[in-house]
């Protein structure tokens, strides 16, 4: 079993930075860890995904070149780092693991959730 938690949501105004936490606990040797977000009354959709290793990363095309996913196996913590945020990125953002590839995890739902944290972007 796998625990997440998640922290580091609020309100932001637009260009903007937050950075969002993910505690783990429990089996995550050798699990990818990424972030999922769901806007209101839109599915939920992949945002970045990080290797066990951390040495690969992947994003979702519109958040590329504005948020750096990271993680530190020592604290079990992984982060995302969002910066120049929009309107657009206003969602629940969940925090997820699962020992899938990488390369996969655009098409898949991980094992194990977060409850999500809140992020609001003004305009």
């Amino acid at each position: 079993q796998v625990q997440l938690v998640e922290s580091g949501g609020g309100l932001v105004q637009a260009g903007g930075s937050l950075r969002l936490s993910c505690a783990a606990s429990g089996r995550t040797f050798s699990y990818a860890m990424g972030w999922f977000r769901q806007a209101p009354g839109k599915e939920r959709d992949f945002v970045a995904v990080i290797s066990w290793s951390g040495g690969r990363t992947y994003y979702a095309d519109s958040v590329k070149g504005r948020f750096t996913i990271s993680r530190d196996n020592a604290k079990n913590i992984v982060y995302l780092q969002m910066n120049s945020l929009k309107p657009e990125d206003t969602a629940v953002y969940y925090c997820s693991a699962d020992n899938s590839p990488t390369t996969r995890w655009k098409a898949i739902m991980p094992e194990y959730w977060g409850q999500g944290t809140q992020v609001t972007v003004s305009s």
